[in-house]
């Protein structure tokens, strides 16, 4: 560590704890106060006591209304602070490599937000502020929340690789994986260091089994995800949703086969940790017999080190204004584009499910025919996209391997996602002191 970012440290600790002891001259003597204290630090900042009750507060809120059994108030503030530190540690790292969202691309999200609750942005201000909500301070955790988003997108889910050997043996074993049954999943996951010691495993061994033992006695499963889970989805109750055996990481899809609803695994080992895995529901489901597809242009400007996020953006929003003002679509994108689409004015063909990336694939579907996005950003820079056409399609052995393409990338992207979690854990500067209250 260098002896600047040691004072820097330093200097965070005495600003913060000066500024819970500061007193006006001549004011009177009133009562004691808890004054505020640093509970974690976490590489060149720190995360405060009252962050940790701000947070923790409306996370109980969400856990009442869901009717959830409330864990000890320490269980719950040490689940709270690792899932702070985790944000933290993403948050620095995506602007140490230059990630930022800036404030009309927060604008736009908060835009759609509003729009989603059929409120304009300025009522929907109104009713956060009702409901007790700084704005200000929502502004920033939905800026934080696109960050951590983009970053996934970027560290992992561009970086997944699908072979076509893997296509081969998923196509090979699909038949004894369950046909078309979809399971409800709750997990708990107790997340071991990169280099644990055997000492450290066989503490969150203990841990995981007293979690075990007491999912098996029948106590609420939701409560203790909030006790024990460190997944990020702890205090949401573990719950990932009805999904095929296929899409689940391979070591889930193994146990949930022999689950019957309300039945719970045995402790499961990975390389992230220990996993508990409870079966909540299942029903019947078939293949589709067509899917349909989807044929669409684009414009897209790389992000690179000459040109930035924002730089690209107004670039692609004085370009859409012209195409509105009856520019033609694919003489701007021969003139812009920045693939090998744009010699065709910009057509990708025809697109199956799961042919883009997931950023991109979200724009297209939501879109009429012959309408022209707005601005979106994938892994790959900014784009334009307009969808020219919509049909259904038997589905063929080509677009098999297609949904096999994607049904791999699901089950894969949560185990590359814990495991790059955990390695950017454990190469993070941490300090707890929550356990000196």
């Amino acid at each position: 560590m260098t002896t600047m970012t040691q004072l820097i440290r330093t200097l965070i600790v005495l600003i913060c704890a000066l500024a819970g002891f500061a007193v006006p001259a001549g004011a009177a003597p009133q009562e004691p106060i808890e004054a505020d204290r640093i509970v974690a630090v976490v590489g060149d900042d720190v995360i405060t006591y009252y962050e940790l009750r701000t947070k923790l507060a409306a996370a109980l809120r969400q856990l009442q209304k869901q009717g959830t059994t409330l864990p000890p108030q320490d269980v719950l503030e040490g689940q709270m602070l690792e899932r702070l530190i985790m944000d933290r540690a993403q948050l620095q790292y995506a602007r140490e490599s230059g990630m930022r969202i800036d404030d009309a691309q927060l604008d736009q999200a908060i835009g759609r937000i509003a729009a989603n609750n059929k409120l304009t942005p300025q009522q929907f201000r109104e009713a956060l502020e009702k409901d007790g909500l700084a704005y200000p301070q929502f502004r920033e955790d939905i800026r934080n929340e696109m960050t951590t988003m983009r970053l996934r997108e970027r560290e992992v889910d561009a970086k997944l690789v699908i072979s076509d050997g893997e296509i081969d043996n998923y196509l090979a074993n699909q038949a004894a994986n369950g046909g078309g049954e979809e399971y409800q999943l709750a997990h708990i996951l107790l997340r071991a260091p990169e280099s644990a010691s055997p000492e450290q495993l066989q503490k969150l061994r203990q841990r995981a089994e007293q979690a075990l033992k007491q999912a098996r006695a029948g106590q609420n499963f939701a409560e203790l995800t909030a006790a024990f889970s460190d997944a990020p989805d702890a205090l949401q109750g573990g719950d990932l949703g009805w999904r095929k055996l296929d899409r689940l990481p391979s070591l889930y899809a193994e146990v949930a086969a022999e689950l019957q609803p309300g039945g719970v695994s045995e402790l499961l080992r990975s390389s992230a940790g220990f996993h508990i895995v409870k079966l909540l529901n299942k029903r019947g489901g078939s293949a589709p017999a067509s899917i349909q597809q989807t044929r669409a242009r684009h414009i897209l400007i790389r992000i690179n080190e000459v040109v930035s996020e924002a730089e690209a953006r107004r670039k692609l929003e004085s370009v859409r204004e012209r195409i509105a003002n009856g520019i033609d679509f694919a003489e701007q994108a021969r003139l812009y584009s920045q693939d090998g689409s744009a010699a065709k004015g910009g057509d990708l063909g025809w697109l199956n499910p799961g042919d883009t990336v997931p950023d991109f694939e979200r724009v297209m579907d939501s879109l009429k025919i012959n309408e022209v996005s707005q601005v979106t950003q994938s892994p790959f820079g900014m784009h334009l996209i307009e969808v020219l056409e919509r049909r259904e399609r038997d589905v063929s052995a080509e677009r098999q391997r297609a949904v096999a393409r994607q049904a791999l990338r699901e089950r894969k992207l949560d185990e590359a996602y814990q495991d790059w979690l955990r390695q950017l854990r454990d190469r993070t500067y941490v300090e707890n002191r929550l356990v000196e209250k």
